[in-house]
């Protein structure tokens, strides 16, 4: 009975690397295009690998590409990508509750592992979640990720130096592309990102502060203003109710 403990754990490992590989494929072309970015904003290759390998947050990752475009300084930065990656502790709570009793150093393994796909295939396992399962189905993402920027640092570094130039307008391309569809999908996105914008630009052309506090200082701003709106909205509702 034992001996059947591993071959059990092994299983579950597995199937969290086939479960995770349609994920490793999506996250392919972004983070092709993340090291390939990378490379026409100024980092070496190993600023660029080794951001994938501590940060490992594609949306915060780019906006860190913008701010050191901008020359922003390292604690606006920091303090941005935190702001934008909260989101994470919502997540790890919530798979806190489905995940098997483990020690506390494997929870904060499989933790740093969570992304928006990964929490989304994990969550909607109907039964407990075991530790094999999270460590394949993160793994597997987090090695394409980090080894794909390589890969596209290395297809940046091989193009000509006018096109390296000119690839710095993708990056507001990307995030264009990573915008319209949430914009789509919910007006309180839309309400957001047109606050923030005009947060951002008021800050920096009345130039009351840098443009990286500028960033930190408008995203809190029009966060808290939605939030507020919707609460106020709520409780209107609940009345009438």
């Amino acid at each position: 009975m034992e001996a059947s403990v591993p071959k059990v754990k092994h299983t579950e490992f597995r199937q969290g690397l086939q479960e995770g590989l349609s994920i490793a494929i999506g996250y392919t072309p972004i983070a092709l295009t993340f090291g390939l970015l990378a490379k026409t904003t100024g980092l070496t290759l190993f600023e660029t690998v080794f951001m994938s390998l501590v940060l490992y947050a594609g949306a915060s990752q780019y906006i860190a590409l913008n701010m050191f475009a901008l020359g922003t300084g390292a604690a606006e930065m920091i303090l941005t990508t935190f702001i934008v990656n909260i989101r994470h502790f919502l997540m790890s709570a919530s798979l806190n509750e489905k995940v098997e009793e483990e020690v506390p150093w494997k929870k904060a393994v499989y933790a740093f592992g969570i992304t928006d796909e990964t929490f989304s295939v994990a969550a909607t396992k109907q039964d407990t979640i075991s530790t094999g399962f999270l460590f394949g189905l993160n793994l597997i993402a987090y090695t394409s990720w980090v080894m794909s920027s390589g890969i596209g640092y290395a297809i940046g570094a091989g193009l000509p130096q006018v096109l390296q130039e000119s690839m710095t307008i993708a990056l507001y391309a990307m995030f264009i592309g990573l915008l319209v569809p949430s914009l789509k999908k919910s007006m309180k996105v839309a309400c957001l990102a047109l606050l923030a914008a005009a947060f951002n630009s008021i800050f920096v052309f009345s130039k009351i502060m840098s443009s990286g506090w500028a960033i930190v200082a408008a995203t809190l701003l029009s966060a808290i203003l939605v939030e507020v709106v919707e609460t106020i909205k709520d409780r209107g509702r609940t009345r009438h109710e």
